[in-house]
């Protein structure tokens, strides 16, 4: 049962991302944008990794971030090692492609591919600064995959929603709830921080740690007027801001 509520919990902090991503550039428009080549990169580079794991079984002890073992590449390599077998790495992969697409679409290629750096390597390091110990766990299960900076990722598109809420003044338009749309997006932004943290403190969740890491992040990177596209793309699929 413990298990289960931990994957169910952790499956809804991904859709709350996922939820935000689309109500930032608008479900309707995502046919309409260009193709997210960056995204499709970063997703082929996890197949070929998935077929290199399966035609040769000593890629995981190769790549894998075990701390025992040597290597400068593991932190780089491990990502796109999955270790949570079929359904796992079946879904990691595909939260990847989504969460990446939608990133790109809004950042750009470069700043989406910056950002899920920083999912890499930034938490470990912060996670030292202020002694939370995330990513030094002795658990097999946490020595690959590339879960963390997905959600890492997804959650800059939650802050991006945050920041473009407050600075449009919220929509007009009400929901059947009598709330404003943009009342609604803002609670739906802010929900990702505070289920994230909800979840490190009550199962110590690495996943709600390293969403509000990558929200800071999204919202700094907002605040700094980094590329963002918001709204219906415009000819030749960049959308307008």
């Amino acid at each position: 049962m413990e298990t289960l509520i931990f994957n169910a919990t952790t499956a809804g902090l991904m859709v709350l991302m996922f939820k935000g991503g689309l109500a930032l550039l608008g479900e309707d428009t995502l046919r309409q944008r260009r193709i997210p080549w960056a995204a499709v990169g970063l997703t082929t580079l996890a197949l070929t990794a998935v077929a290199v794991q399966f035609l040769w079984s000593g890629a995981m002890d190769a790549f894998d971030s075990d701390p025992a073992k040597s290597g400068w590449w593991r932190v780089l390599t491990s990502v796109f090692m999955q270790n949570g077998g079929l359904l796992g790495g079946a879904w990691n992969i595909a939260t990847l492609a989504v969460i990446a697409a939608l990133a790109e679409w809004l950042w750009g290629g470069p700043v989406m591919l910056g950002l899920f750096l920083a999912g890499i390597l930034l938490p470990e390091h912060l996670d030292a600064l202020f002694g939370l110990g995330g990513h030094h766990s002795t658990d097999p299960r946490n020595f690959a995959g590339s879960s963390g900076a997905t959600y890492f990722l997804g959650a800059t598109l939650a802050a991006a929603l945050l920041l473009h809420v407050l600075r449009s003044g919220g929509a007009k338009a009400r929901t059947r709830t009598g709330t404003t749309a943009g009342t609604k997006d803002a609670l739906l932004a802010l929900a990702v921080p505070a289920l994230g943290l909800t979840l490190w403190f009550a199962q110590s969740n690495g996943h709600g740690l390293v969403s509000a890491y990558g929200f800071a992040l999204g919202a700094a990177c907002a605040i700094a007027g980094l590329p963002g596209r918001v709204g219906r793309p415009a000819r030749g699929g960049r959308a307008m801001v």
